[in-house]
């Protein structure tokens, strides 16, 4: 495994040369916040926060997408016939993921990759991406990760990890894949870390570990049956305050629901899949009315049955979240994911 020793000279001069190679995207702020966006000729990212405000996870799952193309012209010979949007999948380098981040694409892969379904929306997008990770040497008082299986050092999904040098903008880039190395060779960076390097590194992980006093525990959840904590007493409590407005759901890096409409422009149309949330009451709503989650309470049920039940009974890889914080951080109603999962794994 290499491990590259990146001054910041060398970083704005191999980023702008590895732009010759990959369209590059990476953490901009906007007013007070970041979020991933494209970077343009010259720009650099912003790595100065802990993490975006929105997941990154819209590079693989686009909040509106285009699926497919149709016309309803009768003198057309393909009326009514449906056909696959042509799309590009530019081959990019997405700089700055935090750790997390990256294995929570990894959760969202297996919903889009598994035996019995593949989709190659998601698919086509996610290998043309080379991920540069980020550790966090700060967490946030909201992250939890390294009770998710993940942590702020974590290379699970990542091509690159970056570290923070201590020097003055400096960085080790620790070469994780063959994605990664090439990536590496397009910016030209090839100086090698000394030595003792990896031994550093081992203590900014720890140091960064310990510093993450937030923690959950799920094993008592594991243990009970689905209808026991579907039926349990807590749910309409847990609930009250939650206003169902959807924001952890849209923030959360996990979260995969979906909705897919057809429009019509004319005599041409578009199949377009959009983000949704199952906290909304439209979400479950029949063609005949009946809604089976007609309740506020069943909606939140439901998000964190999902997360901290049903996924980990489905794929047995633990629950589905990260431990970012960011539904901790942005609910209006402050529910806070990490007390819910105390109280089901009581």
């Amino acid at each position: 495994m290499k491990i590259y020793h990146i001054d910041r000279e060398s970083w704005v001069k191999g980023l702008a040369a590895s732009a010759e190679v990959y369209q590059l995207v990476g953490p901009v702020r906007e007013k007070d916040d970041f979020d991933f966006k494209v970077l343009d000729k010259g720009q650099m990212p912003d790595l100065t926060g802990t993490d975006t405000r929105l997941s990154p996870k819209a590079l693989v799952f686009p909040k509106s997408e285009i699926m497919m193309t149709f016309s309803t012209d009768p003198n057309d010979p393909d009326c009514n016939i449906m056909k696959e949007a042509k799309k590009e999948y530019p081959k990019r380098a997405v700089i700055g993921i935090r750790p997390y981040d990256a294995r929570a694409l990894q959760i969202l892969k297996m919903n889009y990759d598994n035996g019995d379904y593949q989709d190659p929306y998601f698919l086509n997008a996610y290998e043309a991406i080379t991920f540069v990770g980020l550790a966090v040497n700060s967490p946030s008082s909201t992250d939890f990760s390294t009770s998710c299986g993940t942590g702020p050092f974590d290379e699970k999904g990542l091509d690159v990890l970056l570290v923070a040098a201590g020097e003055e903008g400096d960085f080790y880039a620790k070469i994780l894949t063959d994605k990664g190395d090439a990536w590496a060779k397009a910016a030209g960076f090839s100086k090698e870390a000394g030595s003792d390097v990896s031994t550093r590194i081992e203590a900014m992980k720890k140091t960064a570990e310990e510093a993450i006093s937030s923690k959950i525990a799920f094993d008592k959840i594991e243990k009970k049956t689905v209808l026991e904590l579907f039926e349990a007493d807590h749910w309409e409590n847990t609930a009250f305050a939650c206003i169902n407005c959807g924001t952890c759901t849209y923030a959360c890096p996990t979260c995969w629901c979906f909705d897919i409409q057809d429009e019509n422009f004319g005599t041409k149309g578009v199949r377009i899949k959009n983000w949704d949330s199952c906290m909304t009451g439209l979400f479950t709503l029949h063609g005949s009315g009946h809604n089976p989650r007609e309740h506020r309470y069943q909606r939140t049920r439901q998000r964190f049955m999902h997360k901290l039940k049903y996924f980990a009974d489905k794929y047995g890889e633990g629950i589905m979240c990260v431990g970012c914080g960011r539904c901790v951080r942005q609910c209006p109603a402050n529910i806070d994911i990490r007390e819910i999962c105390e109280t089901m794994n009581k």
